[in-house]
């Protein structure tokens, strides 16, 4: 996860976009000719537009983009120390 990877994605394309970006990688991800490496990197976008869009709906929801963008790294940064 890299917040401002996330912040870029949020503020330069839509939820439409985020969500259809998605089930492609996701598709992708389940072949089975897909690396370990290619997996990494796939599970890292995916990671980073799950992000953008929960950014997206906090936005939608009234908080401002830095708001948003700080309490989904606060959710993160919580679920890890759990």
């Amino acid at each position: 996860m890299k917040l401002p990877v996330i912040r870029h994605l949020q503020k330069n394309a839509s939820a439409e976009a985020l969500e259809t970006t998605l089930e492609v990688l996701e598709s992708f991800s389940e072949h089975r000719s897909v690396t370990e490496e290619e997996m990494d990197v796939v599970g890292e976008l995916i990671t980073n537009i799950c992000g953008a869009l929960e950014v997206h709906n906090n936005v939608a929801q009234g908080m401002s983009g830095i708001e948003a963008a700080n309490a989904f790294a606060q959710k993160v940064m919580g679920s890890i120390d759990q």
